[in-house]
């Protein structure tokens, strides 16, 4: 089983963000981190979502257990739904990528149990500043 961290760094005005995603399991160990640009941190932490299934899709069809201490993305992703239509598009994608595992689920965590995905994308965000 591959255990997916996935985090997101929002900062200033304009909002500029960055994500960050940690990987561990079936012999990997995987640090990545990507500036996003402009976004708010809801749509950052959608999108670290998105690239965090995309890089275990790379690893992996079987098992994904995916970490987020987002409240928002967790409960959109296990409801498979969102009211806000801006955020739609990219829960979709998330969603069909998900598919491709034989077994994906996320779980919500607290702040100090996604310390990695967390210190990866402040890192990336304040290399963009």
């Amino acid at each position: 089983m591959l255990e997916v961290f996935v985090d997101a760094a929002t900062a200033g005005n304009p909002q500029v963000s960055a994500v960050g995603v940690f990987i561990r399991g079936e012999g990997h160990l995987i640090h990545w981190s990507e500036y996003v640009g402009e976004m708010d941190n809801h749509m950052a932490e959608f999108t670290a979502l998105v690239k965090g299934l995309e890089l275990a899709k790379e690893l992996s069809s079987q098992m994904v257990s995916i970490r987020s201490d987002s409240q928002v993305v967790v409960d959109a992703f296990e409801k498979k739904m969102i009211k806000n239509p801006k955020f739609k598009t990219v829960l979709a994608k998330a969603l069909e990528l998900s598919d491709q595992f034989d077994f994906c689920f996320i779980k919500w965590i607290p702040d100090s149990q996604n310390r990695a995905a967390d210190a990866l994308a402040k890192t990336e965000l304040r290399s963009h500043k």
